[in-house]
């Protein structure tokens, strides 16, 4: 009986060491599997042959027949490189990642669907015309060919299940993603209550629409103004995150083209953002950066134009008091699929105008409307950038951008004639309260249009232009709309101004340093009130302990004022606080290098799986500096453009173009990452050649 048991109990236990190794040795397979990026592909779904060049780097050079073939193609190089990655986003952003990843992901799912997204991409689909829908759609069928073809990435066999064909709402749903991610939201509007937010700080104010001469000088800044701006900015607990981008006009550019530059600030992680991409076809040659999961090139250049963006920090919506009733029929009930255990079920309310959710007032729930023509009359900003795709002046991108929706945006515009103009875009309520609070449940009666794009704040086309944004106030005193409860702190837009003031002319090299710069205006400032920091410099360099003690002094502070208002603010607020406060900082010897250290995170890392991670990066930079990095957030690409001279110049991302582990191209670009380096993107035909590594043919 006993050697029957202990044979049993041998059996399982060989069942259970062979299920085992065979999940291991299945991940060790994903490990190191790779694209299929040389040779021919017959049956691919193109209609003609389909040229894919990637060069060392192994970003690909699309070289196609027509818009289907390109567009499919794009979307095949993606999902070979990305497949994860576009499952997750979409499950994000439509709330399913509990199917995945059980209860664990079950609050993220229920805060997902807060907004219906999969009501608002069927409407915004809706709106694109039949050229923009097929564009969409062959996109979305070379997805699904690579899908089917290409070896399973490593996170699909750790997590044991298989992705489900992607749609051309999809690509919808993951652009949304930004949309999300970059609006002003109802609970950055409930966290104000009480308290009127800084607009900007007048010590180091710098609005693009009233030129260089007209920036700030905070050695005119009394003491006591400097002082109430600090303060007030310590109210605000959120993480001055942000974008940079500037250029200048042929006539201050030492190669008479127009120069132009840009650095968006998002989450740091693996694989990142951003896919880099070539793509040509007969009337059509776009390059530079995509959103993972949209098709065509979101930031970037053509033969004729170059554009970048940085975040407007403008209002997007209005949020309302709870009326007496709502509708029954407005309430809908969303099921959540968890991958162990049963269904959870949760309502939500979505009127026709507006949608309903909790928020945070004072550390109580309240009941809120959100009217957002997000949500009232969606429409995708896939037309908008692929109008800037095709765009052959500036006046063409300032057309297209007029059909932007959001989330609104600081475009910067610099074309072959060697002119650049500045133009904020997306749609934006003319609403008095400017998100600064909450309306009365009566004010939904109210209608409230949007600030006429003509009326937005913009610098003209010219040869002698010089723009730049931050994310800061874009207007001076006479502007008669005020956009915003609050932009985010000049002090990164005083910087980029002071770096342009330095010089009379610029080229590639200079603009490329300056996204390097890691001199903290606001720090330094901040670093004056305390007698042992004073000689410091206010440059968050690697071997700076100063650095950490101000960063550690700044924590202090936000500890102490974050999130009171004004009327508890008091006494606190007295000449002596911020000094007082000095020795709650962290005394810590260690330089900046080492307490500022980032880790690039994979989304898995969080379930213990951290052998997926990128690289550590020193500290160096914070979230003052130009050179963003904080707190998981980052330049997620720094990219110059030589206008006309496309070989010129470039764009660099902080990891590797492949989220393949196994690929070489996983964390290859980490060195001249750190380093500052600039990598050529090369664009024309002899430089696309010269530069290529692996040549693949699709074949219908």
């Amino acid at each position: 009986m006993m050697r029957t048991i202990l044979s049993a109990i041998a059996i399982v236990v060989g069942v259970v060491v062979l299920i085992i190794a065979l999940y291991a040795g299945n991940i060790a397979v994903g490990m190191h599997s790779t694209a299929t990026v040389s040779g021919t592909i017959a049956g691919s779904g193109v209609r003609a042959p389909v040229q894919i060049l990637r060069d060392v780097r192994a970003v690909p050079h699309i070289r196609a027949p027509n818009d289907h073939d390109l567009f499919f193609a794009e979307g095949y190089v993606m999902a070979q490189d990305r497949l994860f990655q576009l499952d997750l986003l979409r499950r994000f952003v439509y709330g399913n990642l509990s199917e995945i990843l059980g209860s664990a992901a079950l609050r993220s799912d229920e805060n997902a669907r807060v907004v219906p997204v999969r009501a608002i991409v069927e409407r915004q689909w809706q709106t694109l015309d039949a050229r923009e829908q097929a564009m969409v759609q062959a996109f979305t069928d070379g997805v699904n060919a690579a899908a089917k073809r290409e070896p399973t990435p490593v996170e699909f066999r750790v997590l044991d299940y298989d992705m489900k064909p992607w749609q051309p709402q999809d690509s919808l749903a993951v652009s949304f993603a930004t949309v999300l991610d970059l609006t002003d939201n109802w609970n950055d509007i409930a966290a104000r209550i009480g308290n009127e937010p800084l607009l900007t700080d007048p010590c180091f104010d710098a609005p693009v629409t009233e030129g260089l001469a007209r920036v700030a000088d905070p050695a005119h800044c009394s003491a006591n103004a400097a002082r109430a701006a600090l303060i007030r900015s310590l109210l605000d607990t959120r993480p001055p995150i942000g974008s940079n981008n500037w250029a200048a006009g042929a006539a201050h550019t030492q190669t008479k083209r127009a120069l132009l530059a840009n650095d968006p600030h998002l989450h740091l992680g693996i694989p990142g953002v951003w896919y880099l991409v070539d793509m040509q076809a007969p009337g059509f040659h776009a390059a530079g950066a995509t959103l993972v999961g949209t098709p065509g090139v979101t930031l970037g250049h053509n033969d004729r134009i170059a554009w970048g963006a940085t975040n407007g920090t403008v209002t997007a919506l209005s949020i309302f008091d709870r009326p007496a009733s709502l509708d029954e029929a407005d309430w809908q009930t969303e099921t959540f699929h968890l991958r162990v255990g049963r269904d959870v079920t949760k309502k939500y309310y979505r009127g026709p105008h507006e949608f309903g959710t909790n928020v945070l007032v004072s550390g109580a729930p309240r009941f809120i409307l959100v009217r957002w023509n997000a949500y009232e009359t969606p429409r995708s900003p896939f037309m908008t950038f692929d109008g800037l795709n095709r765009a052959r002046s500036i006046e063409d991108a300032l057309a297209a951008l007029r059909r932007y929706p959001g989330p609104t945006q600081n475009f910067v515009l610099a074309d072959v004639s060697g002119r650049v103009a500045y133009q904020l875009g997306g749609e934006i309520p003319d609403d008095p309260l400017w998100s600064r609070a909450i309306h009365p449940a009566g004010d939904l009666a109210k209608h409230y249009p949007n600030v006429p794009f003509d009326k937005l704040p913009h610098v003209a086309p010219s040869l002698g232009a010089i723009v730049w944004t931050s994310n800061n106030k874009i207007y001076g005193a006479s502007y008669p709309y005020r956009l915003s409860a609050s932009f985010a702190t000049p002090c990164r837009a005083y910087r980029v101004a002071q770096l342009l003031r330095a010089r009379k002319t610029y080229d590639v090299d200079y603009f490329a340093s300056m996204q390097m710069d890691v001199l903290s205006v606001c720090e330094r400032q901040l670093a004056s009130y305390v007698p042992a920091l004073i000689a410091w410099d206010g440059r968050f360099t690697p071997d700076s302990a100063d650095a950490t003690a101000a960063y550690h002094l700044r924590l202090a502070l936000v500890r102490e004022f974050g999130g009171m208002t004004k009327a508890m603010l008091g006494s606190r607020a007295r000449p002596g606080a911020i000094t007082a406060l000095a020795a709650v900082g962290d005394p810590s010897p260690q330089p900046w290098g080492v307490a500022g250290a980032v880790q690039v995170e994979h989304p898995l890392a969080a379930l213990g799986m951290a052998f997926l991670n990128g690289t550590k990066f020193a500290g160096n930079g914070d979230a003052y500096t130009v050179h963003v990095q904080n707190n998981g957030f980052s330049q997620s690409f720094r990219a110059v453009w030589d206008v006309g001279n496309w070989d010129a110049g470039g764009i660099t991302i902080p990891q590797g173009e492949s989220g393949r582990p196994g690929s070489g191209h996983y964390t290859d670009e980490a060195a001249d990452w750190i380093a500052g380096r600039l990598l050529a993107l090369p664009y024309s035909d002899a430089a696309v050649d010269r530069e290529t590594v692996n040549r693949l043919m699709l074949q219908p």
